[in-house]
């Protein structure tokens, strides 16, 4: 018997004071939220926490869990919070070469990249909480 390998990562939709989105632009699927790989021994809830701050200098409070979006055929689970941003500054990483808080209708337009503006749009929206979605 094969033992099963999949992937899971954390990502989380940080909203600030002023209820603007941070987003990170990185080098392969241009404006999205910051997320990443959970680490062995960790949460789902640190590695959101952890790569947030990794990928743009901001440190956040999870405020909830939303769902997830699994990509059934690669065997990725993809774990979706919703964050508020408590401190840091926006800073660049390896994994970023920009960051910022963009109003939110200007934020969801910049974000192209496959399901990911689906996944956004899935985390501000409480009615469909906990969401699990396949593809």
């Amino acid at each position: 018997m094969t033992i099963p390998k999949h992937i899971v990562s954390a990502a989380t939709i940080v909203l600030n004071d002023k209820k603007e989105i941070l987003l990170i632009k990185g080098p392969r699927r241009g404006w999205e939220m910051p997320g990443g790989q959970v680490e062995i021994g960790e949460s789902l809830k640190e590695a959101a926490i952890r790569e947030t701050k990794e990928e743009s200098g901001i440190d956040i409070e999870v405020i909830k869990f939303c769902g997830i979006f699994q990509n059934v055929s690669r065997s990725i689970c993809n774990t979706l919070f919703l964050g508020k941003a408590i401190g840091g500054e926006p800073t660049t990483s390896s994994e970023s070469l920009e960051v910022g808080f963009f109003p939110l209708d200007e934020g969801l337009e910049m974000v192209t990249w496959k399901n990911f503006r689906q996944r956004i749009e899935y985390c501000l929206e409480e009615s469909l909480h906990p969401f699990y979605v396949e593809f």
